[in-house]
């Protein structure tokens, strides 16, 4: 039990580009870190997925690593839109309530299924 209370002290945004073709659903192949923990702590509030371009059915993918082992974490089903000047493209947002990095060897990385460009971002906060 900690000696003094855990407070949300820095906050925390992270954004990064993916887009190379990665069917594995086990950390393998192309995968893209998103955010590392730090020592206190990251918790992680909400992440989006954002495509930049038309898209095709086909998966985003979410894992946690911690230090050593890829795990699942999330998978997004992504739909299939053209984009155009009337249709905005691809865009899904994944909240969570409990989720914390808790070192600075914890990262969440990601991979999109098809070779298409999206950014994914994370926000939330580091802890002290």
């Amino acid at each position: 039990m900690a000696s003094s209370p855990v407070f949300e002290a820095i906050p925390r945004l992270s954004s990064v580009a993916i887009s190379a073709a990665n069917t594995n659903r086990d950390g393998t192949g192309t995968v893209v870190e998103v955010v590392a923990g730090v020592a206190a702590g990251t918790e992680i509030r909400r992440m989006i997925v954002q495509a930049t371009g038309t898209t095709t059915a086909g998966m985003v993918r979410l894992f946690l690593y911690d230090g050593t082992n890829y795990r699942a974490l999330r998978e997004i089903v992504v739909t299939a839109i053209t984009v155009g000047a009337s249709t905005t493209a691809f865009r899904a947002e994944v909240t969570f309530s409990d989720l914390i990095l808790p070192s600075a060897s914890w990262k969440i990385f990601a991979s999109t299924h098809n070779a298409e460009p999206f950014h994914v971002t994370a926000m939330g906060a580091d802890l002290t």
